[in-house]
């Protein structure tokens, strides 16, 4: 039996986690304990780093504390100690890195410094038998990617975006029609009210033959027709929460099947389709990827919501894959605010 503690501060949630996996592969969540801030950061509309470092400070050795409790063992059953040790905001990682090497030290366990993203990509693979290779779309407030998954630290990014991330992008047009923070939900729910087809509004990137996607485009097309029709009624802005839905839904489509054919022509058959990030709960784009994947004779795989956004669990699981490969870091690892996971394609300038 292997036990990791995983931790998580890249944003604005403080999360602990205990994943076990015992010598027959089943694996078993015994604790994962996450406090969100979004009550700090709603007044300002966003994350503000500094907030949310400090919060991390204040909270992260209680949250440790009640997962310990929770998975009922102690530090001394504890095989190895995982921290997210970026991308994300540089303050907020270095919290729980610096914590997870002072644990590591004192325990004498090794220290896993856990790639954010690849937490993302190897999620499905706690609560699922997912073989490799398969094909990711990770997308977040942060992220969107479409990422060829091979190996634990094997990773090919087929397309990413070129501005703003689909969770970004909900989050500003939440911001714009006055809906609070986090956007993505809140868009979601007024959608759900709206006429999809009343406005018509941009499917940027769609036909390319890259699978790479545009967002800045289409929020400005929301913000130019929300002056346009200003004051903004009820019904207003569910209809553009709608329609800004559906050309998201319909970009997401048409750049996953691109890179459906990108994977094949490059590597093989992907094993499945993935989704991972906070997007992954938009029941929408869910219910969209299931007919792409049916459509291309694909399984889609889609964590529970509870794990699809930011947790220890997935850094607590990522940990546990990188320990079985003998992949440990030493207490010199860097924090890294930006670190792309397929290097080999990052641009300068490109988020990661």
């Amino acid at each position: 039996m292997t036990l990791v503690l995983g931790i998580e501060t890249t944003c604005d949630e403080t999360a602990a986690a205990i994943v076990e996996r015992r010598s027959d592969g089943e694996r078993r969540i015994r604790a994962n304990r996450i406090r969100s801030q979004v009550a700090e950061h709603a007044r300002f509309g966003g994350v503000v780093p500094e907030i949310a470092a400090r919060a991390h400070v204040e909270v992260l050795d209680r949250m440790i504390a009640e997962a310990m409790d929770e998975a009922g063992i102690g530090f001394g059953d504890l095989d190895a100690i995982a921290a997210a040790a970026g991308p994300g905001l540089i303050g907020g990682v270095m919290v729980g890195l610096t914590t997870a090497k002072a644990l590591a030290l004192g325990l004498g366990r090794p220290l896993l410094a856990v790639n954010h993203l690849e937490a993302h990509a190897l999620t499905p693979r706690l609560v699922d038998d997912v073989h490799f290779p398969y094909l990711l779309l990770l997308a977040s407030g942060g992220h969107t990617q479409l990422v060829a998954v091979r190996e634990v630290g094997r990773y090919t990014r087929l397309g990413t975006t070129i501005d703003d991330a689909i969770g970004e992008a909900f989050d500003k047009v939440a911001k714009m029609l006055s809906l609070g923070f986090p956007g993505g939900p809140a868009v979601e729910r007024a959608a759900r009210d709206g006429d999809p087809e009343r406005f018509a509004l941009p499917r940027p990137m769609l036909g390319k033959p890259d699978p790479d996607f545009s967002l800045s485009g289409l929020k400005t097309a929301v913000r130019l027709t929300a002056e346009s029709v200003e004051p903004l009624t009820a019904t207003d802005i569910a209809d553009l929460c709608a329609s800004f839905q559906a050309a998201v839904v319909d970009c997401v489509i048409d750049r996953t099947r691109v890179a459906i054919r990108a994977f094949r022509r490059e590597i093989g058959t992907p094993s499945a389709l993935v989704v991972a990030g906070g997007v992954g709960a938009n029941r929408a784009i869910r219910q969209a990827l299931q007919r792409s994947a049916t459509e291309a004779g694909l399984r889609l795989v889609v964590p529970p919501p509870a794990l699809c956004t930011d947790n220890g669990a997935m850094i607590a699981w990522a940990g546990i894959e990188r320990l079985d490969r003998g992949l440990v870091d030493g207490l010199d690892v860097a924090a890294r605010p930006r670190w792309p996971l397929d290097a080999a394609r990052a641009q300068p300038g490109a988020r990661a």
